[in-house]
């Protein structure tokens, strides 16, 4: 059996190459990076046709790794077309309806969709990210029908969180892949 794709969808500003997503992509054929045209002034919907213009070039439907701002990226685009995905893994959600925690770039995304997904999905949350309560980020997960899993005192979750390849959030994404998550 091949492995299905996975899409890489970076945040705001894109993912570095210490970025665990970047590392991931390095991996393998099967990890794709979907490329913003912009990726500082980000535009809803931009962005959604952009990652829906990967989506229907994937073979099979693909499982989705969106980080930060590219989680509500997903949420906004399972709207019209999360029948084509196999499943998501949506880390450190950032809160772009609050200015206290995000900058005004992501005004755009929001409000954030709050319905459930057509998918298996699991949200990963840090105790202390500065761009979203955990509060909130469990708020984001109910509301999407996502597993909830809460990583102590891991910041942003991207390379300044000193994760590296990020193994926990690989077999996260490996029970995605096998279609055996649980909620």
């Amino acid at each position: 059996m091949t492995t299905p794709p996975v899409l890489i969808l970076p945040g705001l500003g894109d993912s570095g190459p210490a970025h665990w997503q970047s590392i991931w992509e390095a991996s393998g054929p099967s990890f794709r990076r979907v490329v913003q045209r912009d990726w500082d002034h980000p535009q809803l919907a931009e962005w959604v046709a952009t990652l829906q213009q990967h989506v229907a070039a994937c073979e099979t439907p693909p499982v989705l790794v969106a980080h930060s701002l590219a989680c509500s990226l997903v949420a906004h685009w399972s709207r019209e077309f999360g029948q084509h995905a196999r499943g998501a893994l949506l880390v450190s959600p950032s809160d772009v309806e609050s200015p206290s925690h995000t900058p005004p770039e992501v005004r755009g995304f929001s409000p954030v969709p709050n319905m459930r997904f057509p998918f298996p999905s699991t949200v990963v949350a840090s105790t202390d990210d500065p761009y979203v309560d955990i509060g909130r980020a469990e708020h984001f997960a109910q509301c999407w029908g996502s597993r909830f899993v809460v990583i102590p005192g891991a910041g942003h979750i991207n390379a300044e969180s000193g994760l590296g390849a990020w193994p926990e959030g690989m077999a996260l994404l490996q029970e995605l892949l096998r279609g055996n998550q649980d909620k």
